[in-house]
């Protein structure tokens, strides 16, 4: 945490543009900190969350591009792989709108997913909508999370750990019932769009 406060101070204002960036490029653990450091008063919740929201964005949307323009010359260069990539290109378009919601919450695929729909069949304006919708959950979840719960985190070490049982249980219900809420969501967008 001591290098995200000295990373504010040295940047000041400034640091939501360095937000905007990590958070096109992947940033979770980043927003997260950032979401702590706006809860000890160090930044703005508001500005933290449309930078997040910004740079999540036009990150994703930079990799579609990427995957649009340049994703088929996979295919061309290693023909082994064609069979593999048209089934998930498939699975992609029958559920966009699910995984278009969900991708940036699987740790480590986020722009690789990016690369992949911008692959497919998918319609840029459809997934342009769709993206701005997915990074606005996902800056607010992860900046709410720094934001409310980055002091139970921040003492998760030692002998806190045991001092701190029960707003760590409280921590993982309110986690649990975040995802339980936003898988039923996902579900009932689904069935809307089959």
């Amino acid at each position: 945490m001591n290098e995200i406060n000295e990373l504010i101070q040295h940047f000041g204002q400034w640091f939501y543009l360095l937000t905007f960036v990590w958070a096109a490029l992947e940033g979770e653990t980043f927003v997260i900190f950032a979401g702590f450091a706006a809860q000890m008063g160090f930044l703005n919740i508001e500005y933290l969350i449309i930078s997040a929201w910004l740079g999540s964005t036009v990150g994703d949307q930079i990799f579609f591009w990427m995957g649009r323009c340049f994703g088929t010359r996979l295919s061309i260069r290693y023909p082994k792989i064609e069979a593999h990539l048209h089934r998930l290109m498939v699975w992609i378009e029958n559920h966009a709108i699910i995984f278009i919601l969900s991708y940036r919450f699987m740790y480590g695929i986020r722009n690789i997913s990016s690369i992949a729909i911008g692959m497919s069949h998918i319609h840029w304006r459809f997934f342009a909508i769709w993206n701005v919708i997915a990074a606005l959950i996902w800056s607010i979840i992860f900046s709410g999370v720094g934001y409310f719960f980055g002091d139970v985190v921040a003492t998760l070490s030692g002998d806190s750990l045991k001092s701190n049982m029960h707003e760590i249980f409280f921590l993982t219900l309110v986690l649990l019932g975040t995802f339980f809420i936003f898988q039923q969501l996902i579900a009932h967008l689904h069935r809307k769009s089959a």
